[in-house]
């Protein structure tokens, strides 16, 4: 793709759906070796690839870009993403930012909201001036001095990997992705990046992911979640967490149809069951007819929730259905729904309709319809832990909800048959 000052910019785009673009790590990118280590290519890029159209590209003078490069202001940075979005021709998508790349982003997204539908800042700051510790500024120090060293320090300090094997093709993936020239050059300009004024102008709902192990970032992702409004900060545990979180985000962009097809092989997804307590016992008292005439009215409003929050119905059981989502938020606000409406109903219903949900999060495997594997499983053990009207909910579910407008009570470690481990559940208040 051409920017309007003339740099060739490469990009690859895979996948089928909404778009999201995923924008590189300035200046540490190369599209072509990331494939060829899976540690530095995202996970959560192949992860969306299965659900998403996904657009990665390389900043001017990295990767397979254009090398020959001058200007490498916020401005500049602004052309390369203009340009790369330009050619894919997604007049709407989801922008996800990296690092020095997430004040590009802010400028893009306060200057387009009409095209941004979903904004993801990770590593986020707005002044580089918070950023750079004196940590970092002894490490990047060394860039001038020693370039193979510096390398090596940065990723054992900044991906924080210990084994000496990684480290060093990670080094060595740095060095590729630059030269030591276009590093010095970048990081002149990434020194003076400030777009502090411009995040109250954001209005893309936004998602900013703080992950612990990157310490000096809390002020600065917590500074940026604050300054946008109605942004989302989600404090997550390690990568995995984080992309979780990102994954249930800008799965709050798409609009599953009620009855869609269950996701593709190992995408994340929200498993939730539901089953009508006692329902053996109901039958035998109320006998065939009258107890499936009570059934159909439990099927009949556990749908009507499903539709209004996008779940896709993937089996019903007789007395209890299996729905997969993929957002966590929607999985949980359905729950809820649910519960609220049959509460409604047997407060004047002459035979009351108690049904218990389970929820659990992970990425099953989908064969013909059907949804598979541990994650399955262990939410229907959950469902079945659960006492009538209550919602129970592995702590995968507690940690993709941080930060929003739910209230867990902790119910302990619990023995989940055909799991070796004790699984701490908690209870989801939904009454009042």
């Amino acid at each position: 793709a051409q920017t309007k000052d003339g740099v060739s910019i490469a990009f690859w785009t895979l996948g089928a759906g909404p778009t999201v673009v995923t924008m590189p790590v300035i200046p540490w990118s190369h599209l072509e070796r990331e494939w060829q280590i899976p540690e530095i290519r995202a996970p959560l890029d192949r992860q969306l690839e299965r659900k998403m159209t996904v657009a990665r590209y390389d900043n001017r003078g990295s990767g397979l870009s254009e090398r020959d490069v001058a200007d490498y202001s916020i401005e500049a940075h602004v052309l390369d993403l203009e340009a790369v979005v330009d050619h894919v021709g997604s007049e709407r998508f989801a922008l996800w930012g990296r690092g020095h790349s997430v004040p590009v982003a802010i400028v893009y997204a306060a200057r387009h909201p009409e095209r941004v539908s979903l904004l993801t800042l990770g590593m986020a700051y707005a002044r580089a001036s918070d950023y750079w510790t004196p940590q970092l500024r002894g490490i990047w120090a060394l860039m001038d001095k020693d370039w193979e060293l510096f390398t090596e320090t940065a990723t054992h300090y900044a991906l924080g990997w210990s084994d000496d094997e990684l480290a060093r093709r990670g080094a060595t993936y740095f060095r590729e992705c630059t030269t030591r020239e276009g590093a010095l050059a970048a990081y002149e300009s990434i020194f003076g990046f400030d777009v502090a004024d411009q995040l109250s102008q954001v209005r893309s709902p936004t998602l900013v992911v703080y992950n612990r192990q990157l310490r000096w970032l809390e002020g600065p992702a917590r500074g940026v979640a604050s300054k946008i409004p109605d942004a989302r900060l989600a404090v997550v545990e390690g990568m995995e967490q984080a992309f979780a979180a990102i994954d249930e985000f800008l799965g709050e962009g798409e609009e599953p149809a009620a009855g869609a097809e269950p996701p593709e092989r190992g995408a994340f997804r929200t498993i939730l069951f539901t089953d009508v307590e006692g329902s053996t016992a109901l039958t035998q008292r109320l006998g065939d007819a009258k107890a499936r005439e009570l059934l159909r009215e439990h099927e009949r409003m556990v749908r009507e929730a499903l539709k209004s929050h996008g779940g896709a119905e993937v089996k019903t059981m007789g007395d209890g259905f299996m729905a997969s989502f993929s957002s966590a938020t929607r999985a949980l606000e359905c729950a809820i729904a649910m519960q609220r409406a049959f509460a409604e109903r047997n407060e004047s219903a002459e035979e009351p309709i108690r049904m218990r949900v389970g929820l659990n999060a992970g990425e099953p495997i989908a064969e013909e319809g059907d949804l598979f594997g541990t994650a399955v499983i262990e939410a229907a053990r959950i469902a079945a832990a659960a006492q009538g009207g209550e919602i129970l909910v592995s702590n995968v579910i507690r940690e993709l909800a941080k930060g929003k407008d739910f209230l867990f009570a902790d119910r302990g470690e619990t023995s989940l048959r055909g799991f070796e481990d004790p699984v701490r559940l908690y209870e989801v208040r939904w009454r009042g």
